[in-house]
């Protein structure tokens, strides 16, 4: 039986807090107007949307008029990529990583179907990206770079501020999915040199289904649908209102938090991966210093991540095998294989992704759990006993 719910998957989803919740509560019933109705309702409507918006753009360091509301990462992600690339007469090169998040990787394949081609920028061993290899990768044809901000799943951080100022040199589009490091370190877009920063509230104790993306000004792209002039037709249809009410609270209370939230998550990260290799045979998958506060992947040697998770959650330790997009693959993370990962040490994963609620009860709870865990596991592993 679960004796008690430790929650260390962050990193997949977060609870809405209760400021949020009962932010967007009155937009349900009470306040139902549609923003662009005419009519009072739709006006008191209209000006709560605004302020929402003003108070994300706040917390980018941007202008309300660059900020478009989404259904989330996933969405401002194609209206980036698919809008510049749409935006184009003909067909032109793009520059990523080989470990960003599906939500990028994806649309570039499709876009390479469409007769664009893409270069998949390699990684180092910690799964950082060398600013130096974006420049050397750049041609006359290309016109947009996508970098992620900070890995999904392994945390590091990327040098963005490097690569932007690679790409603005040089008269090229750059975007960042910010979708995990937006709410949980300081982001200003001037100072990171981007075009397009695309964030999810769900990420920063928000709701689901609602996001945003950051497109500078004076930047154009061509919208992916058509059917109102909505988000000044970039992103046409009524407007998830509650959702929007509670993305610009959520990302208010997470930025106004950083300084103290970032210092503790750092503190208690730390702890937990001090802990975890102590047990021996682990391995830290990410850069050991430039990463998220709250992420710790690590690789389990000689077993499965999978009946490691498993195990945890017995015990009522919630954590995951990485990106939960994908974790019903069975094939080794393309993260972890790109950062070098044979595959058995890749299938030995777990990432536990702190955030808000955790305590040093909690990290002390999952150091008591998992030696014994990760000890029976190994005393019926061949491999382990192979070695």
């Amino acid at each position: 039986m679960k004796s008690r719910l430790v929650y260390m998957d962050h990193g997949a989803t977060t609870p809405v807090r209760k400021e949020v919740f009962d932010a967007m509560i009155p937009f349900f019933q009470e306040q139902y107007g549609n923003p662009s109705s005419l009519h009072t309702p739709g006006r008191k409507v209209r000006q709560a949307v605004e302020e929402a918006r003003e108070k994300t753009a706040r917390a980018l360091g941007a202008g309300a008029e660059d900020i478009y509301f989404t259904a989330g990462g996933t969405e401002s992600n194609n209206i980036a990529l698919r809008g510049a690339a749409k935006e184009r007469a003909k067909p032109g090169h793009i520059i990523t990583s080989s470990v960003e998040h599906h939500a990028v990787l994806d649309v570039c394949q499709d876009l390479e179907r469409e007769g664009h081609w893409v270069t998949y920028l390699p990684v180092d061993q910690d799964g950082l990206v060398d600013p130096e290899t974006v420049k050397e990768a750049i041609t006359g044809d290309t016109f947009i770079i996508s970098i992620m901000a900070a890995n999904n799943e392994i945390g590091t951080l990327q040098p963005i501020r490097e690569i932007g100022s690679v790409a603005r040199d040089c008269g090229i589009l750059f975007h960042t999915d910010a979708v995990q490091v937006v709410g949980q370190l300081p982001v200003d877009v001037n100072d990171l040199n981007v075009d397009f920063l695309s964030l999810a509230a769900h990420k920063f104790n928000g709701p689901k289904g609602i996001g945003a993306l950051y497109m500078k000004k004076g930047v154009k792209v061509d919208p992916l649908y058509r059917g109102g002039s909505q988000e000044r037709k970039l992103r046409p249809g009524t407007e998830n209102v509650p959702g929007v009410i509670g993305l610009g609270r959520a990302v208010e209370l997470a930025v106004s938090e950083i300084p103290g939230k970032q210092k503790k998550l750092e503190y208690l990260r730390d702890r937990l991966i001090e802990g975890l290799i102590g047990i021996g045979d682990v391995v830290l998958n990410g850069h050991p210093q430039k990463r998220l506060p709250g992420n710790v992947n690590v690789s389990f040697k000689y077993i499965e991540g999978e009946s490691v998770l498993l195990s945890l959650d017995m015990e009522g330790i919630a954590a995951s095998s990485g990106s939960a997009c994908s974790s019903g693959s069975l094939e080794p993370s393309h993260v972890l294989s790109a950062i070098g990962l044979d595959h058995p040490t890749a299938h030995g994963s777990v990432r536990f992704s702190l955030g808000f609620g955790n305590s040093e009860e909690d990290i002390d709870y999952v150091l008591e759990k998992a030696p014994p865990i990760v000890e029976r596991l190994r005393s019926m592993s061949p491999t382990y006993h192979a070695r």
